[in-house]
């Protein structure tokens, strides 16, 4: 597993499949798409998506009735529903039916990216394999309990602020961290030096981890720093 959450979106029109690919794979998703109700079962039977975001109005179908195929067929990723339909009856039903949320068009996109994350958080809390105190993300593992980190089995020593720093990347992956949320987290509120401390810690923490494998530190230029693979 390479630490990204997969998300299937599906929606006939272009336009909106378009920007929900760019928007969510900058904030750290692997995105499939599909355009119809047809494909949509097929990517999800094959790809078995953590999420789907899921139009209702398609052409060939319904997107209700895409989730209770999917349910049916054991799939149990998250479903929010995406559609200009805003009667609470059609929301009922589709919650009903096995989704998880229901976004009405138009929408914002910070607003859906949250209700994506929120979702996610509600059906794997744990953000892992259930082991208390351990995070993974690709071949790192970092035992909170112990203090301690290893890379491919490999010890790697950190200085406390630096143990601090990957635990929240590790605790956050695939998101855009910016430099705030980082400082806020890893040095406290009450902490009064240049945001600089925060690029100066990242490029130590990717000096430590260089050694045992491919980056994992990616930068979001203007925006801040995520923990990725494949560059």
């Amino acid at each position: 597993m390479n630490g990204q959450t997969r998300v299937l979106v599906v929606d006939d029109q272009p336009n909106i499949l378009d920007m929900l690919t760019t928007v969510l794979r900058f904030h750290g998703f692997a995105v499939s798409t599909a355009a119809t109700a047809a494909e949509a079962v097929a990517v999800a039977t094959g790809v078995r998506p953590d999420l789907v975001v899921l139009d209702v109005r398609l052409p060939d179908g319904d997107g209700i009735d895409v989730c209770r195929r999917l349910r049916s067929a054991g799939l149990t990723a998250g479903i929010v529903f995406l559609t200009a339909r805003d009667a609470p009856r059609d929301k009922v039903m589709g919650l009903t039916l096995g989704g998880d949320d229901y976004v009405t068009k138009p929408f914002s996109v910070d607003e859906l990216v949250a209700r994506v994350r929120a979702v996610l958080r509600r059906l794997r809390p744990d953000d892992g394999d259930g082991t208390a105190g351990v995070l993974r993300f690709a071949d790192i593992e970092l035992d909170d309990g112990a203090c301690r980190v290893r890379r491919a089995g490999t010890p790697v020593p950190l200085s406390p602020t630096e143990f601090r720093l990957l635990r929240y990347l590790m605790r956050n992956p695939g998101r855009v961290l910016t430099r705030t949320q980082i400082l806020a987290e890893v040095w406290s509120c009450d902490f009064d030096g240049g945001s600089n401390v925060v690029d100066t810690y990242i490029g130590y923490l990717r000096r430590k981890l260089a050694p045992y494998g491919p980056p994992v530190i990616t930068t979001a230029r203007g925006f801040g720093y995520a923990l990725r693979t494949g560059g």
